[in-house]
Parts: structure tokens; C-alpha cells; sequence
């Protein structure tokens, strides 16, 4: 038997191997004013080899394109729903009827997890979901009991690495953050019980981008930084460094079995000194690389499922956190490809098929422009970038190269594009024109959406989280060189 056992091992690896993209998972935001169609979503990640992915909501379109596709999910519930579903076990029911076992039953949704919040104890929200988050968890555990679903679908609650921290600086002094220790104890034992997992979010980029004095070779996976030791354990890099401290707090408190997945970890491409192709592909090969090779930690030899964030960048992301938001996705915001990657064996990243387009037109600067009042312009710039995705050309961004003239010409096209490219969309005080020459200059791409038809977004994901406009407004005044930039 021992032989048997010995040999169905080895054939199960060897076959793991042979396939080369094994076990893949992403994260598929939908906060993007134009939205590749749903279908087309599902069909990419299929062409990919992702068998797993992650919703932060219950997307009706995202839940049904899904059905019988083989890609098992993780359904998310947004952190501004906690208190609803914390405070009633008939909330939870209703969410459960209709956002579980509503697709689960008519579409063959292949529903996992529920994941109840999305980094709910971070430093920010100051306590804002302290007390609903594990509620609301043992109401939607309940729910899915009561429907039948209870040994089929598992609850986790995603959450941030600022939940644990090590005071010795070192992975084995890991253990969670004295505000929320307890509440966290109770909760993981919560989710062992019912046979959950429990979902971490790591970002090697946010470490790097938040301390100057971050060593970036840590963040990455090849080996080029200077080892940290811990005890019999030499760490190479910040991801394995983070999980483990994670590992060593579980062990602390009892629960060193725990299944731990890992919910978010990526690199964005734009809107940091750091956030470009190439840290961004750098990053991502070598995560791929692990992944497909079945590598663990040092604590845990057992690879975790790991859910890339993301699979599609999304326009209308908020911004509070940086401009970077918006930037995450492997591949562009429709489908495209934005940078080589190797998924096992040779394969290479699949676009997204079947994906039509707006016009081939651009909204620019007119070349006969006469700007007798800078102002005008400079509040046109920061009318069109309130409602439009202006991100990339801010300051050390990938369009950060434009001179004044294609700066409001960018903005005027982002608008226009955002708008559907309405006639009346392109008319900022008989400054702009439309043209069907390609002002792109790499590597700055001025972009054209995808055709969403007849159907109308609504007025809120038709505008963008604000913030940006306003700032863009002070800066392109010093920028824009308005009393004799522009002719």
C-alpha cells in the first residue's frame, strides 16, 4: 500500500507539472465606468488558467457568467453591509437566498466562500467595524446552515497584514495587534469551527511605497536582497516574511493548523516612482513562478491559494489611497494585455476576445486654440478629470512626459471617452476638436473605451471617486505654463 500511495503521489505531481498552469486564482473588481462585458471576463480568465476568483461583491452579471464555468468563487460582502447583516439573521438570510443559493441553484454558480467585510480592523476606519464584522460573520454562517449550504460554501473574513505585527522585527514574533487581539481570537476560532479559512491581504508594494527606507530588493522574488535570519530561517523576501509573522501569531494563540489563503497581492503599473511595467512584471513573474511550482514558506510548505490582485484595472477605483489605485490589473481595462507574463511551460498571457470599441476618434486640444483667459482652460482641465479617469498624468505617472498642449488634450479625450463620446462631450469653450489621428505617445496611451451599447451606466459609476480633479487643477496651473503655453 505504502508503494501505491508512494506512486499515485509522485503522478499526481508529474501531472501538476505537465499542465503548467495549475490552481490560479485573481481578484475581479468591477469599479470601472465602461466594464468589459461579464462573459468575455469569464472567458479570459478560462484562457488564463484561473480556476478561482474573487468578487468583492455580489455582482449579478459577474455571478451568472460564472455558472458552470469550472472557476470556483469567492463572493465578497462590502463593509457598508456589516451592520445589516449584524444586527438581523433575517438580513442574512435574504442575503444568503439571493446571493448564494439564488445562483448556486439556477446557474450552477460554483460559490466557495463568502467573504464577510474587506479589511475591516484597518488603522483608518478607526473601530467603524469592530463590532459588526464577527456578527455578522455568525448570521451569514447561519444563513448558509439554514439553506443547506453550510458544508459546501466556508465564510472567511479578508483581511489586511496591519492586523498583525512583530515587536522583535522578526517573522517569530508575530502576533496580532494588541486593539483587536481578542476580537480576532474570536473570530478565527469562529471560522476553525465551522470549517473556514482565514483570508490575508499582502502588498510588498505598499510596504515599499510607504518607507523610503524599505529595501527594495526585499519586495521582490529573486533573491538579490540582503537575507533577514530568523533563528534557523533566512527570509529573501517580504512576502514570505509577512505570511510567516502571520503563521507565528496563529502558532502563539493556539491555532497553528489554521488554513490560511492569501485574498490580495499584486503590483500596479503607474502612478508611483515604483508602480510601473517593469517592477510590476518583475513582481508578478516571480509570484507566477511560485505559484506554479507549488512553493510555500518556510513555516508553511504548503502553498496557499493566492488570489492576484488584479485581473483588470478599474477606472473608477477610489484614489484616497493613491493614484495607483487604479493601476493594479495585469491586464489593461479592456482585456489587453499590458506586459508579457510566463504562466508554466511556455504559456503566455491570453487578451480578452470579442471585445468591441467606441469609435476611432479622440477628443484633443484644438490646434487653433487661442486661450486669452488660462483659467478657462485650467477649470476645463479639472471639469473634464472630476468625472474622468486623469490619473496617469499626474506627477511621475506614465503620461507625466506630455507637454501642456497634450496634458489637456489627454484630459479632454478621458472625458469624452467616459462620456460615451457624446458630441456634446467634446465642446470645452470651443477649445477641444475631434480627430482620428492617434495623439497616443509611448508610453503614454490616450485611451478608447469599450462600446457598452444602449445601456446606460448609473450617474454613480459614471463618476469617479473625486478628489483628483481638484488637485489636478492646482498643479496643471503651474504645469500647463498657461500665460504663454498654450497658442
Amino acid at each position: 500500500m505504502g508503494e501505491i500511495r508512494l506512486f499515485w503521489l509522485l503522478f499526481v505531481w508529474v501531472l501538476g507539472i505537465e499542465r503548467g498552469v495549475s490552481g490560479l486564482a485573481c481578484n475581479w473588481g468591477l469599479q470601472s465606468t465602461h466594464p468589459l462585458p461579464p462573459n468575455i471576463v469569464v472567458k479570459l480568465l478560462k484562457d488564463n488558467g484561473f480556476d478561482k476568483v474573487k468578487l468583492f461583491e455580489a455582482d449579478p452579471g459577474a455571478l451568472k457568467a460564472l455558472g458552470k464555468s469550472g472557476i470556483q468563487v469567492m463572493v465578497g460582502i462590502p463593509n457598508d453591509m456589516l451592520a445589516s447583516l449584524a444586527g438581523s439573521a433575517g438580513n442574512a438570510e435574504a442575503w444568503v437566498q439571493q446571493n448564494v443559493s439564488n445562483y448556486v441553484s439556477k446557474y450552477g454558480t460554483d460559490i466557495r466562500v463568502v467573504a464577510i467585510g474587506n479589511e475591516p480592523f484597518l488603522h483608518s476606519y478607526k473601530d467603524m467595524f469592530t463590532q459588526t464584522t464577527l456578527p455578522a460573520l455568525q448570521n451569514i454562517q447561519a444563513a448558509l446552515a439554514k439553506a443547506g449550504l453550510g458544508k459546501k460554501v466556508k465564510t472567511t473574513v479578508p483581511l489586511n497584514a496591519d492586523v498583525y505585527q512583530t515587536d522583535s522585527g522578526l517573522p517569530s514574533g508575530g502576533d496580532f495587534r494588541p486593539d483587536v487581539r481578542d476580537l480576532m481570537l474570536k473570530i478565527i476560532k469562529f471560522i476553525q469551527d465551522n470549517g473556514g479559512i482565514l483570508t490575508i491581504n499582502i502588498y510588498p508594494f505598499l510596504s515599499l511605497q510607504a518607507d523610503p527606507n524599505f529595501p527594495k530588493e526585499f519586495a521582490f522574488f529573486d533573491n538579490k536582497a540582503n537575507p533577514v535570519v530568523d533563528g534557523p530561517i533566512v527570509y529573501t523576501n517580504v512576502y514570505d516574511a509577512n505570511f510567516d509573522t502571520l503563521i507565528s501569531a496563529l502558532e502563539k494563540n493556539g491555532f497553528g493548523q489554521m488554513p490560511v489563503v492569501i485574498g490580495e497581492v499584486g503590483w500596479p503599473t503607474d502612478c508611483d516612482p515604483n508602480a510601473n511595467i517593469d517592477n510590476a512584471r518583475r513582481f508578478n513573474q516571480g509570484l507566477l513562478d511560485r505559484i506554479i511550482r507549488g512553493q510555500g514558506t518556510p513555516k508553511r510548505r504548503a502553498p496557499p491559494d493566492v488570489y492576484i490582485f488584479s485581473l483588470i484595472d478599474e477606472d473608477n477605483k477610489s484614489v484616497e489611497p493613491g493614484n495607483f489605485e487604479r493601476h493594479w490589473g495585469i491586464f489593461n481595462y479592456d482585456g489587453s494585455i499590458k506586459y508579457p507574463l510566463d504562466l508554466g511551460k511556455g504559456k503566455a498571457l491570453a487578451p480578452a476576445k470579442g471585445v468591441k470599441y467606441l469609435a476611432r476618434q479622440w477628443c484633443v486640444l484644438s490646434p487653433s486654440a487661442g486661450v486669452s483667459d488660462p483659467n478657462a482652460l485650467a477649470q476645463s482641465i479639472s471639469q473634464a478629470c472630476q468625472y474622468a479617469d486623469c490619473t496617469s498624468i499626474g506627477p511621475g505617472s506614465s503620461c507625466s512626459n506630455l507637454d501642456p498642449q497634450r496634458n489637456a488634450s489627454y484630459a479632454f479625450n478621458m472625458y469624452y471617452q467616459t462620456m460615451d463620446q457624446r458630441k456634446d462631450a467634446c465642446s470645452f469653450n470651443n477649445l477641444s476638436t475631434v480627430t482620428t489621428v492617434d495623439p497616443s505617445q509611448p508610453p503614454c496611451r490616450f485611451e478608447i473605451m469599450i462600446d457598452i451599447g444602449k445601456h446606460e451606466l448609473s450617474l454613480s459609476n459614471k463618476i469617479p471617486a473625486a478628489g483628483f480633479g481638484t488637485l489636478l487643477l492646482v498643479s496643471l496651473m503651474l504645469v500647463l505654463g498657461l500665460a504663454n503655453g498654450v497658442h
